[in-house]
Parts: C-alpha cells; structure tokens; sequence
C-alpha cells in the first residue's frame, strides 16, 4: 500500500513541474517568440496568442503560476503549521478541484473552440488532474473522505 507521505512528495514534485511548465508558459505569452512552442505535436502557438489565453487582461499562466506556487507552499508546510495540519489537505482538494475544472475549461477551448491542442497547457492539465487525485486518495489515506 502507498504511504501518505510517498503521496504527498509525489504532489510536490507534480505542482513544481507544474510551476515551470507555467512559468514557460508565460515566458512564450511575454516574449512572443513562436521558436518557443518546439514541440511539433498541436499548436501551441495559436493556443498563447488567443483571447483565451488572458482574463482581464492577465496572462491565464500567471494564475497556473500562482495556483501551483500555492498548492506547492501548502503541502511543503502542511507538516509544519498546525492549521495547515488539519486544514492544508482540505485547501489543497479545493484548490486543485478548482484547478481542474478550469483546466477542462480550457481544454475544451482549445478542442473545440480554437480547434488545436498546446502540449505544454496540456501537460499542465495533466498535471493538476495528477494532483487532484493523489489528493483524493490521501484523503482516502486520512480517512477525512
């Protein structure tokens, strides 16, 4: 049987990919260099430079950016704080099930919508699905659900 504690690193390491994969993400936002999206499966170019790809104005991968950064910060420290001790894997659930509908959301945008997939935000999709049910099962662990 897994333990809780494999679980938990196995999380942390998703969501700092997760925030590199992001980070880069933004980096090609910002830069508007196409020679950034290599990869010759989807397009990810067309993907960055859509409307979708900002809210308000903002650049969607600042919020993978942010989202990832929190979930990583809360499970490092979720050992360490007591509040995050009882509460830290709840937040987390929340904010990966956030995640996770958000990123159906987009990549139902990018299939249906723009017609074209990005690799790099659907590794980043991937990703939060990974942590989303890791995070299910070490509730499952805990016996919280």
């Amino acid at each position: 049987m897994i333990q809780v504690q494999k679980l938990r690193w196995v999380s942390i390491l998703l969501t700092l990919i997760g925030f590199f994969d992001s980070v880069y993400l933004l980096w090609i936002k910002l830069s508007q260099n196409r020679a950034l999206c290599f990869v010759s499966v989807g397009d990810c170019w067309s993907v960055n430079i859509s409307k979708y790809s900002e809210w308000l104005g903002i650049p969607i991968a600042i919020f993978g950016i942010l989202g990832y950064l929190a979930i990583f910060i809360l499970i490092l420290l979720e050992n360490n704080v007591d509040y995050l001790k009882t509460n830290g894997i709840l937040i987390v659930f929340g904010l990966t099930l956030i995640g996770v509908v958000y990123s159906c959301y987009l990549t139902y945008i990018e299939i249906y919508v723009l017609k074209t997939i990005c690799p790099f935000c659907l590794l980043s999709a991937i990703l939060m699905l990974s942590t989303f049910i890791i995070t299910i099962i070490r509730l499952r662990k805990i016996q919280i659900f």
